[in-house]
Protein backbone atom coordinates (compact mmCIF):
# COMPACT_ATOMS: atom_id res chain seq x y z
CA UNK A 1 0.00 0.00 0.00
CA UNK A 2 1.27 3.53 -0.92
CA UNK A 3 0.27 7.15 -0.28
CA UNK A 4 0.90 10.13 -2.28
CA UNK A 5 0.70 13.38 -1.52
CA UNK A 6 0.69 17.09 -2.66
CA UNK A 7 0.25 20.54 -2.06
CA UNK A 8 -2.24 22.57 -4.15
CA UNK A 9 -1.03 25.74 -5.52
CA UNK A 10 -2.81 28.93 -6.16
CA UNK A 11 -3.79 28.28 -9.43
CA UNK A 12 -5.55 24.75 -7.89
CA UNK A 13 -7.84 27.00 -6.24
CA UNK A 14 -11.61 26.44 -6.53
CA UNK A 15 -10.72 23.28 -8.58
CA UNK A 16 -12.18 19.85 -7.71
CA UNK A 17 -9.84 17.72 -6.29
CA UNK A 18 -10.84 14.72 -8.79
CA UNK A 19 -9.14 16.81 -11.29
CA UNK A 20 -5.87 17.66 -9.14
CA UNK A 21 -5.51 13.89 -8.39
CA UNK A 22 -5.93 12.51 -12.14
CA UNK A 23 -4.00 14.93 -13.45
CA UNK A 24 -0.78 16.43 -11.41
CA UNK A 25 -1.02 13.20 -9.47
CA UNK A 26 -1.40 11.16 -12.71
CA UNK A 27 -3.98 8.41 -10.62
CA UNK A 28 -5.55 6.58 -13.42
CA UNK A 29 -9.48 6.68 -13.70
CA UNK A 30 -9.36 3.07 -12.32
CA UNK A 31 -7.50 3.95 -8.85
CA UNK A 32 -9.49 6.92 -8.19
CA UNK A 33 -12.72 5.16 -8.74
CA UNK A 34 -10.90 2.64 -6.02
CA UNK A 35 -10.30 5.45 -3.73
CA UNK A 36 -13.87 6.32 -3.83
CA UNK A 37 -14.99 3.34 -2.66
CA UNK A 38 -12.36 2.65 0.44
CA UNK A 39 -12.06 6.29 1.42
CA UNK A 40 -8.17 6.74 0.39
CA UNK A 41 -9.25 9.94 -0.61
CA UNK A 42 -8.07 12.81 1.76
CA UNK A 43 -7.14 16.49 1.93
CA UNK A 44 -5.18 17.68 5.16
CA UNK A 45 -6.55 14.33 6.68
CA UNK A 46 -9.72 14.16 6.62
CA UNK A 47 -11.79 12.38 4.06
CA UNK A 48 -13.59 14.45 1.53
CA UNK A 49 -15.70 13.96 -2.38
CA UNK A 50 -14.55 14.28 -5.25
CA UNK A 51 -15.76 17.19 -5.85
CA UNK A 52 -14.34 18.70 -2.90
CA UNK A 53 -13.11 22.62 -4.12
CA UNK A 54 -9.27 22.98 -3.41
CA UNK A 55 -7.56 26.14 -1.40
CA UNK A 56 -3.72 27.19 -2.36
CA UNK A 57 -2.26 24.87 0.80
CA UNK A 58 -4.46 21.93 0.84
CA UNK A 59 -2.75 19.03 1.39
CA UNK A 60 -3.69 15.91 -0.74
CA UNK A 61 -3.25 12.38 -0.11
CA UNK A 62 -4.04 9.18 -1.88
CA UNK A 63 -3.83 5.88 -0.31
CA UNK A 64 -3.50 3.37 -3.31
CA UNK A 65 -4.47 -0.23 -2.35
CA UNK A 66 -3.04 -3.42 -4.37
CA UNK A 67 -5.90 -5.58 -5.58
CA UNK A 68 -5.82 -9.25 -4.35
CA UNK A 69 -3.82 -11.79 -6.17
CA UNK A 70 -3.04 -14.97 -6.01
CA UNK A 71 -0.06 -16.16 -4.14
CA UNK A 72 3.30 -16.84 -5.33
CA UNK A 73 5.48 -19.61 -4.02
CA UNK A 74 8.66 -17.60 -2.32
CA UNK A 75 12.42 -19.02 -3.12
CA UNK A 76 14.84 -17.75 -0.80
CA UNK A 77 17.79 -17.44 -3.73
CA UNK A 78 18.90 -14.01 -2.75
CA UNK A 79 17.91 -11.14 -5.33
CA UNK A 80 20.55 -8.87 -6.82
CA UNK A 81 18.60 -5.42 -6.23
CA UNK A 82 20.57 -2.76 -7.30
CA UNK A 83 18.43 0.26 -6.44
CA UNK A 84 15.04 0.55 -4.54
CA UNK A 85 12.78 3.00 -2.91
CA UNK A 86 8.98 2.39 -2.05
CA UNK A 87 7.91 2.56 -5.77
CA UNK A 88 10.79 1.24 -7.81
CA UNK A 89 13.39 -1.50 -8.06
CA UNK A 90 16.21 -2.54 -10.82
CA UNK A 91 17.69 -5.56 -10.27
CA UNK A 92 20.43 -7.65 -12.02
CA UNK A 93 19.13 -10.83 -13.34
CA UNK A 94 21.27 -14.04 -13.93
CA UNK A 95 20.38 -16.29 -16.93
CA UNK A 96 19.16 -18.89 -17.37
CA UNK A 97 16.30 -17.78 -15.48
CA UNK A 98 12.78 -16.96 -16.42
CA UNK A 99 10.87 -13.67 -15.19
CA UNK A 100 7.77 -14.66 -14.14
CA UNK A 101 5.76 -18.10 -13.10
CA UNK A 102 3.76 -19.72 -15.37
CA UNK A 103 2.42 -23.18 -16.51
CA UNK A 104 4.95 -23.60 -18.42
CA UNK A 105 6.92 -23.13 -15.47
CA UNK A 106 8.74 -25.76 -13.76
CA UNK A 107 11.50 -24.79 -12.28
CA UNK A 108 11.41 -21.03 -9.45
CA UNK A 109 11.90 -18.04 -11.51
CA UNK A 110 12.75 -14.43 -10.41
CA UNK A 111 9.41 -13.64 -9.43
CA UNK A 112 9.39 -16.49 -6.92
CA UNK A 113 12.68 -14.98 -5.28
CA UNK A 114 11.18 -11.60 -4.80
CA UNK A 115 7.99 -13.41 -3.18
CA UNK A 116 10.73 -14.65 -0.73
CA UNK A 117 12.54 -11.14 -0.17
CA UNK A 118 9.02 -8.92 -0.13
CA UNK A 119 7.71 -11.61 2.04
CA UNK A 120 6.89 -9.18 4.76
CA UNK A 121 5.17 -6.73 2.54
CA UNK A 122 1.71 -6.82 1.87
CA UNK A 123 -0.16 -7.57 -1.63
CA UNK A 124 3.51 -7.09 -3.41
CA UNK A 125 3.15 -7.88 -7.26
CA UNK A 126 5.83 -8.01 -9.11
CA UNK A 127 4.94 -5.46 -12.08
CA UNK A 128 8.37 -5.95 -14.39
CA UNK A 129 8.42 -2.93 -17.05
CA UNK A 130 11.14 -4.64 -19.04
CA UNK A 131 10.92 -8.52 -19.58
CA UNK A 132 14.09 -10.25 -20.30
CA UNK A 133 13.80 -13.69 -21.96
CA UNK A 134 15.08 -16.72 -19.79
CA UNK A 135 18.60 -16.65 -21.37
CA UNK A 136 19.52 -12.73 -20.78
CA UNK A 137 20.81 -11.74 -18.29
CA UNK A 138 21.15 -8.07 -16.86
CA UNK A 139 18.81 -4.96 -15.36
CA UNK A 140 15.34 -4.49 -15.14
CA UNK A 141 13.17 -2.24 -13.75
CA UNK A 142 9.95 -3.32 -11.94
CA UNK A 143 7.19 -1.27 -10.30
CA UNK A 144 6.20 -1.96 -6.68
CA UNK A 145 2.85 -0.26 -7.32
CA UNK A 146 -0.08 0.43 -10.12
CA UNK A 147 0.41 3.28 -9.75
CA UNK A 148 3.54 3.50 -10.58
CA UNK A 149 3.29 0.98 -13.38
CA UNK A 150 0.82 2.64 -14.90
CA UNK A 151 3.19 6.19 -15.47
CA UNK A 152 6.32 4.05 -15.87
CA UNK A 153 4.89 2.27 -18.77
CA UNK A 154 4.05 5.64 -20.74
CA UNK A 155 8.04 6.12 -20.87
CA UNK A 156 8.71 2.98 -22.46
CA UNK A 157 10.34 3.26 -26.03
CA UNK A 158 10.37 6.92 -25.57
CA UNK A 159 14.03 8.66 -24.32
CA UNK A 160 12.60 9.03 -20.79
CA UNK A 161 12.95 5.40 -20.63
CA UNK A 162 16.22 4.12 -22.10
CA UNK A 163 17.84 0.62 -22.33
CA UNK A 164 21.08 -0.72 -24.03
CA UNK A 165 22.50 -4.16 -24.43
CA UNK A 166 25.51 -5.49 -24.62
CA UNK A 167 25.57 -8.66 -27.53
CA UNK A 168 28.43 -10.75 -28.33
CA UNK A 169 27.65 -12.13 -31.64
CA UNK A 170 28.95 -14.61 -34.49
CA UNK A 171 31.40 -13.78 -36.66
CA UNK A 172 33.40 -10.57 -37.69
CA UNK A 173 30.91 -7.58 -37.51
CA UNK A 174 31.92 -3.97 -38.22
CA UNK A 175 30.32 -0.41 -38.21
CA UNK A 176 26.85 1.09 -36.30
CA UNK A 177 23.27 1.80 -37.87
CA UNK A 178 20.10 1.38 -37.35
CA UNK A 179 18.51 -1.89 -38.27
CA UNK A 180 14.40 -0.94 -38.75
CA UNK A 181 12.63 -4.01 -39.53
CA UNK A 182 9.34 -5.11 -38.89
CA UNK A 183 8.83 -7.92 -36.47
CA UNK A 184 6.29 -10.71 -36.72
CA UNK A 185 5.66 -14.09 -35.28
CA UNK A 186 5.68 -16.72 -37.72
CA UNK A 187 2.65 -18.53 -36.73
CA UNK A 188 0.33 -18.71 -33.85
CA UNK A 189 1.65 -22.00 -32.63
CA UNK A 190 5.25 -20.54 -32.05
CA UNK A 191 7.82 -18.73 -30.20
CA UNK A 192 9.67 -17.72 -33.07
CA UNK A 193 9.85 -14.64 -34.83
CA UNK A 194 10.16 -13.13 -38.38
CA UNK A 195 11.12 -9.74 -40.28
CA UNK A 196 7.85 -9.50 -42.03
CA UNK A 197 7.31 -6.13 -43.94
CA UNK A 198 3.47 -7.12 -44.40
CA UNK A 199 2.41 -8.52 -41.18
CA UNK A 200 4.96 -7.05 -38.92
CA UNK A 201 5.16 -4.48 -36.48
CA UNK A 202 7.46 -1.60 -36.43
CA UNK A 203 10.91 -2.54 -34.44
CA UNK A 204 13.77 -0.74 -34.34
CA UNK A 205 17.44 -0.81 -33.46
CA UNK A 206 20.47 1.13 -32.91
CA UNK A 207 23.43 -0.72 -32.85
CA UNK A 208 27.52 0.14 -32.72
CA UNK A 209 30.30 -2.90 -33.02
CA UNK A 210 32.43 -2.12 -30.03
CA UNK A 211 34.81 -5.31 -30.48
CA UNK A 212 35.57 -7.35 -33.53
CA UNK A 213 37.13 -10.35 -33.87
CA UNK A 214 37.17 -13.44 -36.44
CA UNK A 215 34.92 -16.06 -34.22
CA UNK A 216 32.86 -13.47 -32.40
CA UNK A 217 32.26 -9.44 -31.93
CA UNK A 218 31.22 -7.43 -29.39
CA UNK A 219 27.98 -4.99 -30.24
CA UNK A 220 26.03 -2.41 -28.38
CA UNK A 221 22.29 -1.81 -28.94
CA UNK A 222 19.39 0.77 -27.54
CA UNK A 223 16.05 -0.38 -28.50
CA UNK A 224 13.88 2.20 -30.05
CA UNK A 225 10.89 0.19 -29.62
CA UNK A 226 10.21 -3.26 -27.81
CA UNK A 227 9.36 -6.40 -29.76
CA UNK A 228 9.41 -9.66 -28.39
CA UNK A 229 12.94 -11.31 -29.41
CA UNK A 230 13.64 -8.04 -31.27
CA UNK A 231 17.69 -7.74 -30.87
CA UNK A 232 17.79 -11.56 -31.38
CA UNK A 233 15.97 -11.35 -34.90
CA UNK A 234 17.89 -8.24 -35.84
CA UNK A 235 20.87 -9.41 -35.24
CA UNK A 236 20.06 -12.75 -37.06
CA UNK A 237 19.16 -10.66 -39.98
CA UNK A 238 22.57 -8.93 -40.20
CA UNK A 239 24.36 -12.66 -40.43
CA UNK A 240 25.47 -12.01 -37.00
CA UNK A 241 23.16 -14.00 -34.59
CA UNK A 242 23.62 -13.29 -30.47
CA UNK A 243 26.20 -16.06 -29.77
CA UNK A 244 24.89 -19.57 -28.10
CA UNK A 245 21.10 -18.23 -29.68
CA UNK A 246 19.15 -21.72 -29.91
CA UNK A 247 16.48 -20.54 -31.47
CA UNK A 248 18.37 -17.58 -34.30
CA UNK A 249 21.35 -19.00 -33.94
CA UNK A 250 23.73 -21.83 -32.92
CA UNK A 251 23.56 -23.46 -29.35
CA UNK A 252 26.48 -22.54 -27.93
CA UNK A 253 27.91 -25.51 -25.11
CA UNK A 254 30.08 -22.57 -23.13
CA UNK A 255 27.05 -21.15 -22.06
CA UNK A 256 24.67 -23.75 -20.57
CA UNK A 257 20.90 -22.74 -20.87
CA UNK A 258 21.69 -18.99 -21.81
CA UNK A 259 22.99 -16.78 -24.63
CA UNK A 260 25.63 -13.87 -25.13
CA UNK A 261 22.82 -11.21 -24.57
CA UNK A 262 22.77 -8.86 -21.28
CA UNK A 263 20.81 -6.20 -20.64
CA UNK A 264 23.55 -3.11 -19.68
CA UNK A 265 22.23 -0.08 -18.79
CA UNK A 266 19.00 1.58 -17.84
CA UNK A 267 17.89 5.08 -17.05
CA UNK A 268 14.31 6.24 -16.83
CA UNK A 269 12.84 9.01 -15.07
CA UNK A 270 11.12 8.35 -11.35
CA UNK A 271 7.47 8.13 -11.75
CA UNK A 272 6.98 10.04 -8.54
CA UNK A 273 9.77 12.23 -7.94
CA UNK A 274 10.91 12.99 -11.38
CA UNK A 275 14.64 12.50 -11.01
CA UNK A 276 16.85 10.34 -13.65
CA UNK A 277 17.60 6.90 -12.25
CA UNK A 278 20.53 5.28 -13.95
CA UNK A 279 22.38 1.73 -13.43
CA UNK A 280 24.64 0.14 -15.42
CA UNK A 281 25.74 -3.47 -15.16
CA UNK A 282 28.93 -4.92 -16.39
CA UNK A 283 29.63 -8.11 -18.88
CA UNK A 284 29.24 -11.18 -17.44
CA UNK A 285 33.02 -13.16 -17.50
CA UNK A 286 31.15 -16.04 -19.72
CA UNK A 287 30.03 -13.26 -22.13
CA UNK A 288 33.37 -11.92 -22.45
CA UNK A 289 35.31 -14.67 -22.43
CA UNK A 290 34.16 -15.44 -26.05
CA UNK A 291 35.46 -12.93 -27.63
CA UNK A 292 38.94 -13.62 -26.58
CA UNK A 293 41.33 -11.06 -27.72
CA UNK A 294 38.84 -9.12 -30.10
CA UNK A 295 40.02 -5.66 -31.36
CA UNK A 296 38.16 -2.08 -31.02
CA UNK A 297 37.36 -0.91 -33.73
CA UNK A 298 40.06 2.09 -34.58
CA UNK A 299 42.81 0.78 -32.44
CA UNK A 300 46.49 0.73 -33.75
CA UNK A 301 48.00 -2.47 -34.32
CA UNK A 302 47.99 -4.84 -31.24
CA UNK A 303 45.65 -2.73 -29.30
CA UNK A 304 43.58 -5.79 -28.69
CA UNK A 305 41.85 -6.73 -25.26
CA UNK A 306 41.76 -9.51 -23.12
CA UNK A 307 38.40 -10.79 -21.59
CA UNK A 308 39.17 -8.92 -18.31
CA UNK A 309 40.37 -6.07 -19.78
CA UNK A 310 36.68 -6.17 -21.34
CA UNK A 311 34.58 -6.12 -18.49
CA UNK A 312 36.40 -3.39 -16.84
CA UNK A 313 36.98 -1.20 -19.69
CA UNK A 314 33.73 -0.82 -21.46
CA UNK A 315 31.70 1.30 -20.17
CA UNK A 316 28.20 3.71 -21.02
CA UNK A 317 28.52 7.48 -20.86
CA UNK A 318 25.76 9.64 -19.90
CA UNK A 319 25.97 10.85 -23.46
CA UNK A 320 24.02 10.06 -26.75
CA UNK A 321 24.58 6.75 -28.34
CA UNK A 322 26.36 8.27 -31.12
CA UNK A 323 29.02 9.34 -28.74
CA UNK A 324 32.10 7.38 -28.00
CA UNK A 325 32.73 4.64 -25.71
CA UNK A 326 35.24 4.64 -22.91
CA UNK A 327 37.77 2.10 -24.05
Amino acid sequence: MRTLTAIAAGKDAGRPVKFFVRGDMGVSCHQFAALKVRGGLRVNGAPVHANYALRPGDEVSVTLAEPERDPVAPDPTPVDVVWEDDDLLILDKPAPLACQCSPKQTEPTLENRLAWRYRNVPGFVFRPLNRLDRGTSGLMAAAKHAHACQLLQRQLHTEAFRREYLAVVDGRMTGEGVIDAPIAKIDAASVRRVIDPVRGKLAVTRYRTLLSGAAHSLVRLRLMTGRTHQIRVHLASLGHPVSGDFLYGTEDARLPGRFALHSASIRLTHPVTGEVVERASPLPAALAALLGNADAPGSAEGGSLTAAQIIKQVHFQEQDFDSSIIM
